[in-house]
């Protein structure tokens, strides 16, 4: 997995960082003041992409933390099996298997097309 390095004053809501090696979404960002002889300290929680688990992060603002690059990809959709979709690359047609959000069990049918994230985990994002 590709990644590369931003300071916790960069991040925002909604972008994505590694903790622990685990592509995880920024949730929320809390701010302290700096101190008399320190800087500030920042709070950050985020979600697993993987596993949907909340993990924490605490840091001088300057510190540098790992953000992975985001591989945004199409593929069309082979099966649907219950919560998995068989799906091929519309690039490299390499064929692989998807968890299927909860948010889009009845719009993931078979010949359609989806967008992918690969962000060390492949992950459903969009149906076209």
């Amino acid at each position: 997995m590709e990644s590369k390095f931003s300071t916790l004053i960069e991040l925002k809501i909604g972008s994505y960082i590694l903790i622990d090696g685990i592509p995880c979404k920024v949730a929320s960002l809390t701010k302290s003041k700096p101190g008399k002889h320190g800087a500030a300290k920042i709070r950050l929680e985020a979600l697993g992409l993987a596993d949907n688990r909340r993990r924490s992060l605490i840091g001088g603002s300057d510190e540098r933390v790992e953000v992975p690059i985001v591989d945004k990809r199409n593929a069309q959709i082979i099966s649907v099996a219950g919560n998995k979709a068989s799906v091929m690359d519309t690039e490299s047609y390499e064929t692989f298997e998807l968890d299927i959000p909860e948010e889009m069990k009845g719009k993931v049918i078979e010949g359609a097309t989806v967008v992918y994230w690969d962000v060390g985990v492949k992950q459903i994002i969009s149906v076209r």
